[in-house]
């Protein structure tokens, strides 16, 4: 299969990519920096172009068999537009080109929930002011991909994680659709469960969660390493 990967250089689109290429996919990695893009493979294709630009885009869809979005901004007070601009332009080029098959990455706090084991500081406190105040508009826009990508009629699978962390090694992880009761999610499994998507109709036309259920970091650590950190993650 021949896969775009959008937001290619970002944490998870680096290992998605990796992953693809030792499942045997050919794959296009669309970055903005294609100089800094650490992977070379003879199937793998590293493409100069920004997601904000339409024709751009329509040359990195054309020709391939599925496209799936790992696109990736901090989160901040000024307002976001990225995630749906950039997926209206995805959107509009499958269209066109006749590709099908789609999976974009969200996140859990575009509807969040209490976890079970979440505790006071992480449901009362954290939750709240990560998806209500420091990342507000962010998931706004996040909101506004989703609706875009569900009003298409593409084959569309909306993916959202949990909190993001570094693990070394694919994991059993857990693939649900709706909500999933899981605090954290890592890079590694969210790849791992995007390129899963493509070999498994079943989830088509839903919205899924990924969780990881080994090896998670306490509350304190995911802070340390991962919330307190500049990322291009999209959570």
């Amino acid at each position: 299969m021949h896969i775009t990967v959008f937001g290619a250089n970002g944490p998870t689109g680096r290992l998605l990519t990796g992953q693809a290429l030792s499942a045997g996919h050919r794959v296009t990695a669309v970055t903005r920096q294609p100089a800094a893009f650490p992977l070379r493979h003879d199937r793998l294709e590293v493409v100069g172009a920004d997601v904000l630009d339409p024709e751009a885009v329509d040359a990195a869809v054309a020709g391939r068999d599925a496209v799936l979005s790992t696109l990736g901004v901090p989160a901040g007070r000024n307002p976001i537009s990225t995630y749906s601009r950039g997926t209206s332009h995805i959107v509009a080029a499958m269209g066109r080109h006749r590709v099908g098959r789609l999976a974009v990455v969200s996140s859990s706090g575009v509807e969040p929930h209490r976890f079970s084991d979440g505790g006071f500081l992480f449901n009362r406190v954290l939750l709240p002011y990560v998806t209500r105040v420091l990342g507000r508009t962010l998931y706004d826009d996040m909101r506004r991909m989703e609706a875009l990508v569900r009003a298409s009629d593409l084959d569309w699978t909306i993916v959202r994680p949990s909190g993001l962390y570094h693990l070394p090694s694919v994991t059993d992880h857990t693939l649900v659709e709706g909500h999933a009761d899981g605090k954290f999610t890592s890079r590694v499994d969210l790849a791992a469960g995007l390129l899963r998507l493509l070999d498994d109709d079943r989830h088509v036309r839903s919205t899924v969660s990924v969780i990881t259920t080994v090896d998670n970091p306490t509350l304190l650590q995911w802070i340390r390493r991962e919330a307190l950190t500049r990322n291009d993650d999209p959570t």
